[in-house]
């Protein structure tokens, strides 16, 4: 399933990465993520301490990842309306869901402060960055002076983990869809 070139901890990881959107913590056993790395038993043991080391370093991963790909988007060119509008309407699994906000779901990783750390650290930048862009967007005049930036940063944040659980339950991108639009309805400047 891997290349070649790819070492046995970094298979490892990416095993248990899909693992955990695929199945959650407790579904993601020991034997499941070595079969599907191609690892022989015990590689697991020498590269990690356990499997909540070995899922901490994968939720890191997941969490970088998310990062990443939305600080492309957000970091890009546009008003402040149009690059939350290019976040919003961004390419994405709906029907899988968001690797890591399906982990806030996961009770075991909920449980356990290792574990749920990354997750909500994530979450919290994505609050925080989605924020200063609307306080971006206030001080241009593209927004009302009366918008709470961390408000609607949240708005934002819940609209995109609210429109996963949606879509996967009517099995339909569609409820994800009109959740975007309405929210982008909601936060169009009056000159649009």
């Amino acid at each position: 399933m891997y290349s070649g070139g790819m070492s046995t901890p970094e298979r490892l990881i990416e095993s248990t990465r899909e693992l955990l959107w695929e199945r959650g913590y407790v579904g993601t056993s020991p034997k499941a993520v070595l079969e599907r790395a191609g690892a022989g038993q015990g590689s697991m043991y020498h590269h990690f301490k356990g499997k909540p080391d070995l899922a901490l370093a994968a939720i890191r991963r997941t969490a970088e990842e998310m990062r990443t790909t939305a600080e492309g988007v957000l970091g890009g060119p546009g008003t402040p309306y149009e690059r939350i509008e290019a976040y919003l309407l961004r390419e994405r699994d709906v029907l899988r869901g968001c690797p890591v906000g399906r982990l806030t779901m996961d009770p075991e990783v909920v449980a356990d402060d290792a574990l749920r750390a990354p997750v909500d650290e994530t979450l919290g930048w994505l609050r925080a960055r989605l924020a200063g862009i609307v306080e971006e967007g206030k001080e241009r005049g593209e927004f009302a002076p009366s918008v709470n930036g961390e408000e609607i940063a949240a708005a934002v944040v819940a609209t995109v983990q609210g429109g996963y659980v949606l879509a996967r339950a009517s099995g339909s991108p569609a409820a994800f869809d009109a959740g975007v639009r309405g929210l982008l309805a909601l936060l169009a400047p009056r000159d649009r």
